[in-house]
């Protein structure tokens, strides 16, 4: 398996399969009230089989290059992740987003990941529009989207019912343009 190291600190980013569905679970499982205030992932991944489901629907979206998913690691540990939740390349569209268990926060850990894969979105598959959508409560995930140069375009209003609630969502985006024009040099 490869990895992309993210930083001196030993994070790494690696792709996440379905063979390890059993990680991807403990992983989903030490994080997942932390995971869950914002995102419905821990719904839905709560047992082998559905972790396994999961991952094999990522994979399906790899082999189909409509969308990828990426594991953080940190001493070898799965920490969290990056995915590209839809990809259109014919269109030039993909949806960006992340998650984190507690341990791993406040590191830079989702920034330095999803500059990674937006990178390799534009750069690689021509992707021309990275969007970012996200909760209006959950503002770390806005502060990413702040850091990674994206452009707040507006606000739909209670559009996204979770745990019987309705969120605001704020949408977030890079275009290619933009996104090579402000990439931090290496």
């Amino acid at each position: 398996m490869y990895a992309i190291s993210l930083g001196d600190d030993g994070a790494q980013l690696c792709p996440l399969e379905p063979w390890q569905a059993e990680e991807f679970l403990a992983h989903m499982d030490r994080g997942r009230e932390f995971i869950g205030q914002y995102v419905g992932l821990p719904d839905v991944v709560t047992d082998p089989a559905s972790s396994r489901a999961y991952l094999q629907g990522y994979a399906d979206k790899a082999a189909a290059d409509t969308g990828r998913i990426c594991g953080i690691r940190c001493d070898g540990e799965l920490v969290g992740a990056v995915i590209l939740r839809t990809m259109d390349v014919a269109q030039g569209t993909a949806e960006a987003g992340c998650w984190l268990e507690p341990s791993a926060v406040g590191r830079g850990l989702v920034t330095r990941a999803a500059r990674v894969v937006i990178d390799w979105a534009v750069e690689e598959r021509g992707i021309h529009r990275v969007e970012w959508w996200a909760s209006a409560a959950n503002a770390p995930s806005i502060a990413v989207a702040r850091r990674l140069g994206m452009t707040r375009e507006g606000v739909l209003r209670e559009s996204f019912r979770y745990r019987r609630k309705l969120h605001d969502m704020e949408i977030w985006a890079v275009l290619a343009p933009d996104w090579r024009a402000n990439r931090p040099s290496t």
